[in-house]
């Protein structure tokens, strides 16, 4: 359903044209100027935190009074009191660096008509024109008129014509829409009128020309060209684009260029791109660094003589900023590298860092190749990962390395590639790297950044102690940050107190060396400056082994469970203690530690909290991650269906979270997929066998959905060495059913057998329905495989059975999808047809949208094997639209090649042709070589039929060389045998 502009409360902001709030008694007059001026970049930005300093920019064009960030508080405070006198709920809290505005629902304009413009192209992706075209002229209906007009500031209108171009953007879509639809007459006149308010655009102008040439008035269809051509020529002299010269050279020839399209299969559309990954963390806004180091990064990371790839290693002590510099540099040269930003934390100074090949795993899945087609050795992982970025333009940031061969496999081959590395060893072994150090800060950058956080005026006022502030804190950057973080939140303190009591500290901690004395007495200094409950919240946090974590593990580790966790963790956050690293679409904020934070915080704990008191701490912890991946299972599958439990404890975080895994659980579980690794290698560690080996196998329902295979064998293998320990046969058996499916997904039969027959002969002693169900239903497809169809029957039966004795409705359909292609085999497509309607009603039922396209594709084979061509045609192409809704590559590639044969079967030769050739794309888009070989040899008959036999004959040669090289005999005959026909029939 179209999301509609709706009262929050009783409130609805626009700003699709003049900015207007309307609270529960009318308009709500905000004061021009200032006000509206920062109302509207909140708004702009709603839910995300905007930094004073760039509220400052936008207000002073650069050119601020000394008081700017004082008259900012000013006005966001008088904003604030003037809405809530109104009456409307439109929170403006104070977020470091600055200000956020959280806002829900659709009650602001722009949200909607973005949300109508998604859904809009969902539409035409599933062949609804006409419903799409309807909802994006509603969605244009909601402008009033430019963006944020009548509000004079430049800042603003340069966001505010990114807006007015998608509205353009939007009506051209629907113009375009109905112009297809056969509604030529009835958009004339607006399109027109449209021209006549922008006669600079092309498309526009194609519009109107494509009209009324379908209206029967090719004369003023010409005469529409040359008026634009004129104009072109005379004010910008350029010729018309290419569109209007071939509409124009159409029209003149009397073509009918188009026009609605006739009944009959759907023209396939273009092969989507290759994605384009945007990894990079997070610039600092008030960032002070050295930018003669930056400008050197820069020239080696973009420079355009060099020959192969840049790399810059940037080096430095702990607490020198190397990371921030890293970040603040990428963004600096992001445009530089349109196809995309890989980052990976290489946790180089952890007890065991990141394997090279791991990374790449990770950046292949990024770069849009499926898990199942990423080879296991690192050898080919390099190979692949080479190929793909050979003609891209790609930078690599490769955070705190610690070796060159971490670094090395990570290098790309191509010099249209850059690598940014962070490290606190000189890499002298990456070849062709630019080392750059990162100094201390001097004088006057500590003294620039201390007054970017506590205030110039503050640090003038007290300049001698300022100097000996930044003296004493000896330039590093951290320590500076947690010191004027500290300042910050007392502004009654002085800078010579600060400096008395770091002087002291330091004293205390004299036998340190000098940069980790440093940081570790402004940590010792703001943790005694703590209360109670925040100093026991900082030493418990650093329980959490994640990367960066979600702010209900505050709760968890305190045993709180308040609704609003995030508000226990801000104490830390003031005080710089803890980073706020992202702001989740839902407003929620997400957090990590500073390494060498964090091994404070755990000295701490140690030191001050009991053994018992940390281990309850880490299974509440375990328990929120279980629960929470529990309810993702739940939301895909439509209950605790095809997934075995265990009896470990669940801690139930605040509702908030469970309504965002709910509202969509693969996306929670893909933003959370390092956070769960972490957490069954964390629960294998401290002994807690049953959570881990359970939140193990429900996290491989991420797992398998998105191709994370090495996170399912490495997390798998550790949940087995804990249940193995502790004797915990059931966890070890479903463990082990687990890996089997994995096996499964690698094609690796012998060990996927061998672990699924273990975990049966467990099953059967435990008496567990679900766990036998699940390894009979595996055993069963490699029966299949096998090609011992009776066996296969024989487990499918009993894995029913066990199935009805376990009530998983969802586990039945899955095994009646899997027995179908059995029972075609056989010339039961009767029986068949029947089993897969069966299940496609038991998904629809239980809400498994996943379990629909499967079946329904199973459905047109069916209908293939029963020669029902036509209906076949409809049933591949209604699954195509699915899989491609949901980004199912791989299952794209098999619809793709499956409505080809079909087109072939119906002598429809070129349609198969064009099918044919996008699904082999698709394959060679993701690497997939031997699915590619095999869609060669089905696509070469097809063009010797219409007349290109030469490229026939290449294509299934190919096939027999990629076939040959991987030792497949069987599609290597098949292949030389299909040559041996196309020649013969020359």
């Amino acid at each position: 359903m179209s999301a509609v502009l709706r009262r929050s409360g009783d409130s609805v902001l626009r700003i699709l044209g003049p900015i207007e709030v309307e609270g529960p008694a009318g308009p709500v007059w905000v004061t021009p100027g200032r006000q509206q001026v920062v109302l509207a970049l909140l708004l702009m930005e709603a839910n995300q935190v905007v930094s004073t300093d760039q509220i400052v920019d936008t207000l002073w064009n650069q050119l601020p009074p000394d008081t700017a960030r004082t008259q900012v508080q000013i006005c966001v405070s008088r904003l604030r009191k003037k809405l809530a006198d109104a009456g409307v709920d439109l929170p403006i809290v104070t977020r470091m660096p600055g200000y956020q505005l959280l806002l829900g629902g659709n009650t602001l304009d722009m949200h909607v008509f973005a949300g109508k413009l998604a859904e809009a192209r969902v539409l035409v992706k599933e062949g609804r024109a006409a419903e799409a075209a309807s909802l994006l002229r509603s969605a244009v209906a909601l402008w009033r008129g430019p963006c944020l007009s009548g509000l004079p500031n430049p800042a603003l209108r340069a966001r505010a014509l990114r807006l007015d171009e998608d509205l353009l953007t939007a009506t051209e879509d629907y113009l375009e829409l109905e112009l297809e639809l056969g509604r030529h007459h009835q958009i004339v006149g607006e399109v027109a009128r449209l021209v006549q308010e922008h006669p600079m655009r092309e498309r526009m102008r194609a519009v109107l020309m494509l009209a009324l040439h379908r209206a029967g008035r090719p004369g003023e269809a010409l005469e529409v060209f040359r008026t634009g051509r004129h104009l072109l020529v005379e004010e910008l002299g350029l010729e018309p684009g290419e569109r209007l010269r071939l509409l124009e050279s159409a029209i003149l020839a009397g073509d009918t260029i188009g026009g609605r399209p006739e009944p009959g299969p759907p023209v396939p559309p273009p092969a989507p791109s290759f994605e384009r990954p945007r990894q990079l963390p997070a610039d600092t806004a008030d960032f002070v660094g050295n930018e003669a180091l930056i400008r050197t990064a820069e020239a080696v990371l973009v420079g355009g003589d060099r020959r192969a790839v840049g790399v810059v290693v940037v080096i430095g002590r702990p607490g020198s900023g190397k990371t921030t510099v890293a970040a603040h540099i990428g963004h600096r040269v992001a445009d530089r590298f349109p196809d995309g930003q890989l980052y990976c934390d290489l946790r180089g100074t952890r007890e065991e860092p990141t394997a090279a090949a791991d990374v790449l795993g990770r950046f292949l899945l990024a770069l849009g190749i499926p898990g199942t087609v990423i080879p296991m050795g690192l050898d080919e992982r390099v190979e692949m990962y080479r190929t793909l970025m050979a003609e891209r333009r790609t930078l690599v940031v490769l955070d705190d390395a610690s070796a060159e061969s971490q670094v090395i496999p990570l290098l790309p081959g191509s010099n249209t590639c850059a690598v940014l590395v962070t490290s606190r060893s000189r890499l002298t072994g990456v070849p062709g790297a630019r080392q750059v150090e990162v100094e201390v800060f001097d004088a006057a950058q500590s003294l620039d950044l201390l007054g970017r956080v506590i205030g110039g005026e503050r640090v003038a006022r007290e300049s001698e102690a300022a100097a000996a502030l930044v003296r004493t804190v000896g330039g590093l950057p951290l320590a500076l940050r947690i010191i004027a973080a500290r300042l910050a939140a007392r502004p009654h303190w002085s800078l010579a107190s600060m400096v008395h009591r770091l002087a002291s500290e330091r004293h205390r901690l004299d036998e340190l060396a000098h940069g980790e004395m440093t940081i570790r007495a402004s940590l010792s200094l703001t943790h005694n400056g703590m209360d109670r409950r925040s100093a026991a919240l900082f030493g418990l946090l650093g329980l959490a082994e994640g990367p960066e974590l979600p702010g209900w593990v505050a709760g968890a580790v305190l045993d709180d469970d308040s609704r609003y966790p995030s508000d226990l963790l801000e104490p830390l956050v003031d005080v710089q203690m803890l980073d706020v690293t992202t702001v989740e679409r839902t407003g929620e904020f997400r957090y990590r530690y500073q390494d060498i934070v964090r091994l404070f915080a755990l000295e701490k704990l140690h030191a001050e909290v009991s053994p018992d008191m940390r281990r309850r701490a880490v299974e509440r912890l375990l328990g929120g991650w279980l629960a929470l991946a529990e309810q993702a299972h739940r939301s895909i599958y439509g209950g605790d269906y095809a997934v075995l439990h265990g009896t470990s404890m669940r801690w139930l975080p605040p509702s908030t979270s469970v309504q965002q895994v709910a509202a969509d659980p693969l996306e929670w579980l893909d933003g959370e997929q390092a956070n769960l690794c972490a957490a069954i290698s964390q629960a294998a560690d401290a002994g807690f066998d049953e959570a881990c080996w359970d939140l193990a196998v429900t996290a491989a329902t991420l797992f398998e959905s998105h191709g994370y295979l090495d996170d399912w064998e490495k997390t798998h293998e550790k949940a087995l060495q804990a249940t193995r320990a502790a004797g915990n046969a059931r966890g070890t058996a479903a463990v082990l059913s687990s890996l089997g499916t994995l096996h499964i997904n690698r094609g690796q039969t012998a060990r996927a057998h061998e672990a699924l027959t273990t975990a049966l002969a467990t099953f059967q002693e435990l008496d567990d329905p679900r766990g036998l169900a699940l390894c009979r239903r595996d055993l069963g497809l490699l029966a299949r495989w096998a090609g011992d169809d009776d066996e296969a029957l024989v487990l499918y039966a009993d894995a029913m059975r066990d199935l009805d004795r376990a009530k998983d409705l969802v586990g039945r359909g899955i095994v009646l999808t899997h027995q179908t292609d059995v029972l075609c085999r056989r010339g039961r497509t009767d029986e068949a047809t029947a089993q897969l309607l069966e299940a496609i009603m038991i998904f629809e039922g239980a809400g498994y949208r996943n379990g629909i396209p499967h079946a329904l594709r199973r459905i047109g084979q069916v209908q293939v094997r029963a020669g029902r061509d036509h209906d076949a045609l409809v049933t591949f192409t209604r699954v195509l639209g699915m899989v491609r809704e949901s980004r199912d590559v791989i299952g794209e590639g098999h619809l793709l090649r499956n409505l080809g044969e079909v087109n072939a079967r119906l002598g429809r030769d070129r349609e198969a042709r064009a099918y044919l050739e996008q699904a082999l794309a698709a394959r060679e888009r993701i690497m997939d070589l031997v699915g590619a070989a095999a869609i060669r040899v089905d696509l070469a008959p097809v063009l010797a039929r219409l007349g290109d036999s030469n490229r026939a004959s290449e294509l299934v040669l190919h096939a027999v060389q990629i076939f040959g090289d991987r030792g497949m005999e069987r599609e290597r005959v098949a292949a030389e045998e299909a040559l041996t026909v196309l020649t013969a029939g020359r």
